[in-house]
């Protein structure tokens, strides 16, 4: 059909431009140029202005590296991670497999701001792009456990026919630990190792999974290093991988609670948001502030993060929030 269409465009074009004069040719060529251009299915101008799938792969890594460093703060360990991960699938014309990672640690350390980041640096989320990146919050898409089976139908159908339209489609999962036990295995087989499944390819998707559960565990082995007198720096992060893979996989509260996924090694990347110290609180606030137009007010920012440095509760050491509540607080505090 595309060839059909292109034969008679270039066909009628000749023999339409010499009843025209110099000025109103060229017009008519430019014009006709725009229509073809906007009738191309993946054109660099429809993409451009209108409602397209990025077929060739846009995500500029030391772009997004730029952002995470600047924007996330005390998680080098998740970033490391990220930018391995990415860089690794996007140098493969044709990877063998999804990319799917699964981001843990306590709420506020970064885990949807990093996912957030991925997604914006990946489709420069326009309006029209915006339905290749698909969210689903456990809570408000699957909050009935009477409905799984109804949730796995419907959650396979949605992948199936997104990842048709537009192959380097990105899915966030949030609330992972709130996900009724078994769902998340319904979309296993689009997970693995396959050539295609009746005709869809599912190599260049993204997958990812955002977990509350597990943070007390990376929170567990940063206490340990800080009482022992080491950096966190120098955690290792295979060693943390290893020991999240186990802890959700045993933990009822997780949605991968005796899940295929782990089973079956589905899973490419395990990754800990390490809980935030007091300095990395004052980069929120301090960050906060400007994102708010207000000046640098040093004793606002000790006050702001000494309140939220509260774990445990004598060292005081971490924020058990992260910097979730620290724009609220700006805000008050103002």
């Amino acid at each position: 059909m595309k060839l059909t269409n292109a034969a008679v465009f270039f066909i009628l074009v000749p023999t339409l431009t010499p009843a025209l004069d110099p000025l109103s040719t060229s017009i008519f060529m430019g014009g006709a140029a725009v229509a073809w251009q906007l009738l191309s299915p993946h054109s660099w101008l429809k993409c451009s202005l209108l409602e397209c799938c990025n077929m060739k792969d846009t995500l500029n890594l030391s772009v997004i590296k730029m952002d995470l460093d600047r924007k996330v703060f005390g998680q080098h360990l998740a970033i490391q991670t990220v930018l391995r991960a990415l860089s690794a699938n996007m140098r493969s014309k044709r990877p063998k497999k999804p990319l799917v990672m699964s981001f843990h640690g306590w709420t506020g350390t970064g885990k949807t701001f990093v996912s957030s980041i991925i997604a914006e640096n990946l489709y420069q989320l326009n309006i029209a792009r915006q339905r290749f990146v698909h969210h689903f919050s456990t809570v408000l898409h699957f909050p009935h456990l009477s409905h799984v089976q109804l949730y796995k139908e419907q959650l396979q159908n949605w992948i199936r026919g997104n990842v048709s339209a537009c192959p380097r489609s990105l899915f966030i999962f949030s609330e992972m630990d709130q996900m009724p036990h078994g769902l998340v295995d319904s979309i296993m087989p689009f997970l693995g190792y396959h050539e295609e499944i009746d005709g869809v390819y599912y190599g260049k998707a993204i997958f990812i999974f955002l977990n509350n559960a597990g943070g007390d565990k990376v929170t567990e082995i940063a206490l340990d290093y800080w009482r022992s007198l080491k950096r966190r720096e120098d955690i290792p992060v295979k060693k943390l991988q290893s020991l999240l893979s186990e802890e959700i996989f045993r933990n009822r509260n997780s949605g991968f609670f005796h899940s295929q996924l782990i089973q079956r090694n589905l899973i490419d990347y395990f990754i800990p948001f390490l809980p935030l110290e007091y300095k990395h609180v004052r980069e929120c606030v301090q960050q906060e502030l400007r994102v708010q137009g207000h000046p640098e007010d040093e004793d606002l920012i000790v006050e702001i993060a000494l309140a939220m440095t509260d774990y445990p509760s004598e060292e005081r050491l971490y924020s058990s929030k992260g910097c979730k509540t620290v724009a609220s607080r700006v805000t008050l505090s103002i």
